[in-house]
C-alpha cells in the first residue's frame, strides 16, 4: 500500500467510525482552553477538568488571572502535575496576554509562542480548536499512533511528525485529524497494550496487520 493510499483509507475509516472528534478539555473561551492545555502537560484531561471549574470561577479571563500571584494560582491547581511551575507560567501567560494582546488569545503561531508556557504543541491546539486552522498538534499519542499505523516512518521528533502529517492530510481535515489520532491513542492504540483485535484501522495499520 502506498503512502497516499494509506492516508486516504485511514481518513475514510476515521470519518466513518469517529464522525465527531473534539477535545475532552472543558472550557468556555479561548483563554480558558489555553489555560487548560497548559495544565494538561503530563496530566490527564480528566484531572484538568476537575481543577478548572474553581479556577475559572475565580479567574475567568486573562485580566483577572493577571492580577493573581503564582502562589494564589497554585492553591487551585496543586493536584495537577508540576503545579509550582505551571502556576508561574499561567501567571506570566495572563500578564503577557493583557500587556501585549489586550487580553485576547492570538490567532497566529508566532505570537502564541511568545507566551509563557506555550510551546508548539499548545499553540497548534489553540490554532486548530479555537481558530479551525490546519495546525497539527503532536503529543505523545499522535506521535505514537502516526508511527504505528504507518502515517510516519522512523519519525525522529514531534516536529517531523507534524510536518509529515500536514503534508499528507487535506487542510480541511487537519483540525479533526488531530483529535482522531489523540482519541485513538488514548482509548485504543494505547502505549503499553494496544487493542489491535478490535481496532477499525487494523486493515491498514502497519503494526496491527502484522501476523
Amino acid at each position: 500500500m502506498s503512502v497516499e493510499e494509506r492516508y486516504r483509507r485511514v481518513i475514510e475509516l476515521f470519518r466513518k467510525e469517529m464522525p465527531v472528534a473534539e477535545t475532552e478539555l472543558h472550557y468556555g473561551s479561548p483563554f480558558q482552553l489555553l489555560v487548560a492545555v497548559i495544565l494538561s502537560a503530563q496530566c490527564t484531561d480528566k484531572r484538568v477538568n476537575m481543577i478548572t471549574p474553581a479556577l475559572f470561577e475565580r479567574y475567568p479571563d486573562a485580566a483577572s488571572l493577571a492580577t493573581a500571584t503564582a502562589e494564589q494560582i497554585y492553591e487551585y491547581i496543586k493536584s495537577c502535575s508540576y503545579p509550582n511551575n505551571k502556576a508561574r507560567l499561567l501567571a506570566g501567560m495572563a500578564r503577557c496576554l493583557v500587556a501585549e494582546h489586550g487580553g485576547a488569545v492570538p490567532d497566529n503561531i508566532d505570537a502564541l509562542l511568545t507566551l509563557p508556557g506555550v510551546g508548539r504543541k499548545t499553540a497548534n491546539v489553540i490554532l486548530s480548536v479555537v481558530y479551525d486552522k490546519p495546525a497539527m498538534a503532536v503529543d505523545t499519542h499522535v506521535f505514537r499512533v502516526a508511527e504505528r499505523i504507518g502515517l510516519t516512518t522512523d519519525s525522529r521528533s514531534p516536529l517531523e511528525t507534524e510536518r509529515t502529517l500536514v503534508a499528507h492530510i487535506p487542510a480541511e481535515d487537519i483540525p479533526t485529524a488531530h483529535h482522531w489520532l489523540i482519541l485513538h491513542g488514548r482509548y485504543v492504540c494505547k502505549a503499553r497494550k494496544p487493542a489491535c483485535d478490535g481496532c477499525f484501522l487494523r486493515e491498514v495499520c502497519r503494526m496491527g496487520s502484522q501476523p
